[in-house]
């Protein structure tokens, strides 16, 4: 069953009490005592770091195992087996020059270079371009990339956005459960909430992901201004339609303002499911546009269009997102309204 809150915000989030039951929840992380065997441990759990935080919604539990000698728990774009790391260099932000990782399956090797690991299917082609839809290429230009967080962002306020700042204390608020784990922060743009993320110390890894090399450029470069452990981020270039990630390997999913820009939700919703282990959180926000815009008639018509010209989504009701969600094998859906704005959250069923 879904729950529908409206009204305002800030009287159903204080900041004070998002505060408080974020840091309860860290100190809810107790040892796994019971006996494991190594051999199934290792065959079952890849991990972005030494520790594995079991995702369970009442009592994340920590679990340790050896490096496995996978890259992180990234996996190739084109068949999801693990990718193998076959140089040393870190693959953490600002290092993953010279970073080169390598399918044991299909043999493809993919690379990172000074901002980014580029782990696209077209990786490394050289005569191949492959054309994405407006919607896609009109942010990977270098004019939108840059004025994204000087300016153009900040007008999201005028469709019911509440700002970064208050959208973050909001998605913590769904993430209780996998605080400790790692998370993407799909479509991450220049990082506005990779950099939240990384500073507030909540999870063990963060990965920016976008398919803009452009916005992982700025992402990078507002990185470098900042004073927080750059080794817990890495940026990754990559099609949301085509996760770079092991199945059930991934505790949290945000994606912040991107939902209405996937050429493909249902597409992308799925491979979301896919990465997110059982009792993993997917968190995101977009617009819905109902109210007196559904009375405008032909309105699902020209979604239609709009979707055939620009490759981007209009929402006209947040039971189309639930449904959504559900039908890509999440549950629990909740979502959050204030005009336009709504911020949603599903869950991976446990197992």
């Amino acid at each position: 069953m879904s729950s529908v809150i409206t009204g305002n915000l800030r009287a159903a989030f204080l900041p004070g009490q998002l505060g408080k039951t974020s840091a309860h929840c860290l100190f809810r992380i107790r040892p796994f005592t019971t006996a494991v065997s190594r051999r199934n441990l290792t065959s079952k759990i890849r991990l972005f770091s030494t520790t594995f935080v079991e995702t369970k919604p009442t009592a994340p539990v920590a679990v340790e195992k050896e490096d496995s000698g996978a890259a992180s728990g990234l996996a190739c774009p084109i068949c999801y087996y693990p990718l193998t790391r076959i140089s040393d260099s870190p693959l953490y932000v600002g290092a993953t020059v010279g970073s080169n990782l390598q399918c044991n399956t299909c043999k493809k090797t993919y690379f990172g270079n000074q901002t980014h690991l580029d782990l696209v299917v077209s990786s490394g082609s050289k005569q191949y371009d492959e054309s994405m839809p407006l919607a896609t290429e009109f942010f990977r230009t270098p004019v939108i990339s840059f004025l994204y967080e000087r300016g153009w962002r900040q007008n999201f306020v005028f469709g019911g956005f509440p700002g970064p700042e208050k959208e973050f204390d909001m998605a913590k608020n769904y993430l209780k459960p996998v605080l400790g784990g790692n998370i993407i922060d799909a479509s991450c743009g220049s990082g506005m909430f990779t950099r939240l993320f990384a500073k507030s110390g909540l999870f063990l890894q963060v990965i920016a992901l976008d398919y803009s090399e452009n916005m992982l450029r700025q992402c990078y470069e507002f990185i470098e201004e900042e004073n927080f452990p750059k080794e817990k981020v890495t940026l990754v270039r990559a099609d949301i339609s085509r996760l770079p990630f092991e199945s059930s390997s991934v505790d949290a999913v945000h994606a912040g303002a991107a939902l209405h820009c996937w050429p493909s939700p249902s597409t992308a919703v799925a491979e979301i499911s896919r990465v997110l282990r059982p009792g993993g959180v997917f968190v995101a926000t977009t617009y819905v546009l109902d109210g007196p815009f559904a009375f405008l008639p032909f309105l699902r018509t020209f979604r239609e269009n709009i979707m055939g010209i620009a490759g981007s989504q209009i929402f006209l009701s947040e039971h189309e997102l639930e449904d959504l969600c559900r039908t890509c094998g999440l549950v629990g859906f909740t979502c959050i309204r204030n005009g336009m704005f709504v911020m949603i959250s599903a869950r991976k069923r446990s197992s």
